[in-house]
């Protein structure tokens, strides 16, 4: 089968940078591109394809540390994720949600617990959402009263997000009540982190620009670690945590930090439950 010819200057452009990086190590963004004579974003959009056996981190092009086909194996994988601990994620989610009031403006972050968290928002009151996950978007998009703002750029599949650096540049100029923040691990002292690294910019530009962040995340994330570290511990004002965790957790972080959603809110009344009442 013939490749297309932009499927051949691709291989190129990478087989040149693969024997670039060979040769000089890592090298930074910006001189890779002079060097192929193309945009930084069409080397971005090269390594993002499946099987790139180079990675653009920090701004910096470099080889995986071991063969591409075993990294790509130990990726995150937003469909892999999506049912690990469903039911302390929602638990956390609910927690979260009760922070938030009419008329906020929130930031809600990517991954397989945020989804949960759109879901759970107060039904009916006006909110501003900003987010630049596909996931996220569209349970937001079918609220009413709701502004959605959804960042654009670069499709990244494995987590379902978008990033540019417009998207970022636009987000620094928002203006948010409420970040809420998800992590692939979160640990007293080493802070909290993720697997993708493309999702570092976003959530760093989120937590600065944001009056408070908060942490969602599900009991199995406490104390772990992951490659790409985004936040320390104590950048957070409250830390939700879905589930059971043992009680050693909470000598460990701030005092006051953790918030532990054990069991879901009571359900509000509905007409419905008023109605059948009444029988």
């Amino acid at each position: 089968m013939r490749r297309s010819s932009g499927g051949l200057a691709r291989d190129l452009r990478l087989a040149k940078l693969e024997r670039l990086v060979e040769a000089h190590g890592a090298l930074p963004l910006p001189d890779a591109a002079q060097l192929l004579e193309v945009s930084a974003m069409t080397i971005r959009r090269d390594l993002a394809m499946p099987g790139a056996p180079l990675a653009c981190i920090g701004a910096q092009v470099m080889r995986f540390p071991s063969a591409a086909a075993a990294i790509a194996g130990a990726r995150y994988d937003l469909d892999a994720e999506r049912d690990q601990h469903a039911a302390n994620k929602r638990l956390a989610c609910r927690r979260a949600a009760e922070l938030v009031r009419a008329g906020d403006s929130i930031f809600i972050d990517c991954g397989t617990t945020m989804p949960h968290l759109a879901e759970a928002l107060p039904p009916g009151i006006a909110l501003d959402v900003i987010c630049y996950s596909l996931n996220v978007a569209t349970i937001v998009s079918r609220r009413p009263n709701t502004q959605l703002m959804l960042l654009g750029g670069l499709y990244h599949a494995a987590s379902a997000t978008f990033c540019c650096d417009e998207a970022l540049d636009y987000l620094k100029r928002l203006g948010v009540d409420k970040a809420f923040i998800s992590a692939g691990g979160v640990h007293p002292e080493r802070g909290a982190s993720c697997s993708n690294f493309n999702e570092v910019p976003i959530k760093k530009a989120a937590i600065a620009t944001a009056a408070e962040s908060i942490l969602v995340v599900d009991e199995s994330k406490l104390g772990r670690l992951k490659p790409a570290f985004f936040a320390s511990a104590r950048t957070f004002s409250r830390i939700i945590v879905g589930g059971s965790p043992a009680r050693t957790w909470r000598s460990r972080f701030r005092p006051g930090t953790l918030d532990i959603a054990t069991r879901a809110p009571p359900r509000p009344v509905t007409a419905a439950d008023s109605a059948r009442t009444r029988r």
